[in-house]
């Protein structure tokens, strides 16, 4: 069921619904000794005054390992050592999430919000020790309504990206988002932690082109931008909102697309002469015309230069003879399309259509290979004989790849401390480091040393103090949660806080004491709470 625009104000019966519950739980006491099937019985019981039970899944459910697993996009998260949820609850309106916070307060079994499962660590539906938690899967409440006369839309955060772009363009070939690449990672993660794509030189991140949400906080309560308050409505967009509460919907302002864009793919092999290429292009990339971002993907012995270009193929080649004739890019390297055909054409390639942006599912061989990420931030370009050692270490057995996604223009042109999101001037561009494995095969032992030990090898050539990091491109490598208190320790998430967020840590530390001063909402690398007078 599709939320009503005027779900941004609680209606009367969720308020009833929510204060019924909310009663029950503040006069309710829950020992810290209670054991978890005593919570998990009083969670149910709760849930069953006020959700349909077929929206509820138990272990026993034949539909709950399917749903568990549906969007699942890293099988080392599913196996029979993996900490699962006691039940999965799939609300369709605000009144079951708020109805389950309340729930859950009230039996001491915590929440982990799951949207789309592009989550790389697997926080969403996972736990890294044991713990009583349910799984709120929001993948029932993914409505997009677009106003292209106001060139704004509301979307739901189980709705996916590729959900999001179709309704775009369907409303309008002149609209357009600027947000993923991939159109199967779930809105309501990718908005929380930023998101940045194709568009990112032009229009800047996901974050950047938010204009309100909506949000059920630890008190059950159905909250809008001016009713959650300007730190909330900051941290949200950025700062992970699952620390926060449950986003339910977001309010994003469209972007302009010209009728014809530009993509291309040209790959130059290592004996092409690609380590010249790439050292050239980390100082062309950043600088080149708002209009134009050229990532690459760098895998093997091969470099892959990937294009859009907000204009036609006659406007783009004399921009690349003039800046960029490293690359030898010719008119026969051009396809013009629409932006809505870019977005499928990028990711799924030439055979895709604007409809494959409606496909939720995981394929068969993407589950059964298992993954490693991380990132790193880039701000002087790294000299050509660190990039002739790089692709040696590509060309490995069982190496990764590397994705250099260029900063610089739009992106670069928002204070550090206007979202939580701190990696603006100054950056030459973003790395991710990926390397999988079949799960056939393996734990994936060797490939994740191969990706630790490229990390550190890095180390000389990237940010420092910190070494910077994206939030989402999640990593508990970098550092997870302490619990002291039946709170996360502030100074404890100091040490991946600051990587991903810099100076804007303690900001949303201070925001998260506003919301949740108890740390309800929380995981392994949530925001811990800051009380103000500390």
């Amino acid at each position: 069921m599709a939320m009503a625009r005027s779900s941004l104000l609680p209606p009367a019966a969720a308020v009833l619904i929510f204060a019924c519950l909310f009663c029950c739980y503040a006069s309710t006491t829950v020992s810290s000794q209670a054991s978890s099937s005593s919570s998990s019985d009083v969670f149910l019981q709760c849930l069953s005054a006020s959700i349909p039970s077929q929206l509820v899944f138990t272990p026993s459910s034949p539909s709950f390992t399917p749903l568990l697993k549906s969007s699942i996009r890293n099988p080392k998260f599913f196996t029979p050592a993996t900490v699962r949820p006691l039940y999965i609850v799939t609300p369709t309106n605000a009144s079951h999430v708020q109805a389950a916070v309340a729930c859950g307060r009230r039996s001491g079994v915590s929440l982990r919000v799951r949207s789309g499962g592009h989550d790389y660590e697997g926080l969403s539906y996972r736990a890294v020790r044991n713990e009583t938690f349910a799984v709120l899967d929001l993948s029932s409440l993914r409505a997009v309504r677009v106003d292209p006369q106001a060139s704004t839309a509301w979307v739901d955060s189980g709705a996916t990206l590729g959900e999001l772009y179709y309704a775009v363009g369907k409303a309008s070939g002149r609209l357009g988002f600027p947000a993923g690449l991939c159109p199967t990672v779930g809105v309501g993660g990718h908005f929380s932690g930023g998101g940045f794509g194709m568009l990112l030189r032009k229009y800047g991140m996901a974050i950047d082109n938010v204009v309100d949400a909506v949000l059920v906080d630890a008190r059950g309560r159905l909250l809008s931008k001016s009713t959650m308050g300007s730190d909330v409505f900051w941290a949200i967009r950025g700062g992970g909102g699952e620390s926060f509460g449950v986003v339910l919907s977001w309010q994003v302002r469209l972007v302009p697309v010209p009728p014809t864009v530009t993509v291309f793919n040209v790959p130059v092999t290592a004996a092409q002469g690609a380590v010249d290429v790439v050292t050239r292009w980390q100082q062309v990339a950043p600088a080149l015309p708002d209009d134009l971002m050229i990532r690459v993907v760098v895998q093997q012995q091969t470099a892959n230069f990937q294009s859009l270009f907000l204009g036609t193929c006659d406007a783009l080649l004399p921009v690349m003879r003039s800046r960029f004739p490293e690359l030898r890019f010719s008119r026969s390297d051009c396809r013009e399309m629409t932006w809505i055909q870019s977005v499928p054409y990028i990711y799924l390639g030439s055979g895709s259509t604007v409809e494959d942006l409606l496909n939720r599912t995981t394929s068969a061989s993407v589950f059964a290979s298992g993954y490693k990420a991380t990132s790193d931030y880039v701000r002087r370009a790294i000299p050509r004989d660190a990039w002739a050692a790089i692709f040696a270490k590509l060309a490995q057995p069982d190496a990764g790849l590397m994705i250099l996604d260029p900063y610089g223009a739009a992106i670069a042109a928002v204070p550090e401390a206007a979202t939580p999101y701190p990696h603006r001037a100054g950056v030459l561009y973003n790395i991710q480091y990926m390397n999988f494995w079949s799960m056939a095969g393996g734990d994936g032992a060797v490939q994740t040393r191969w990706i630790r030990d490229f990390y550190a090898f890095m180390a000389p050539y990237v940010s420092s103090s910190p070494r910077e990091a994206y939030f989402n491109y999640r990593d508990l490598d970098l550092g997870e949660n302490v619990i002291v208190g039946n709170v996360s320790s502030y100074q404890a998430g100091m040490v991946w806080g600051h990587k991903y967020f810099k100076d804007n840590y303690r900001r949303l530390a201070t925001a998260k004491a506003e919301i949740d001063p108890d740390d309800y909402f929380r995981n392994e690398q949530s925001i811990p709470p800051l009380a103000q007078n500390k």
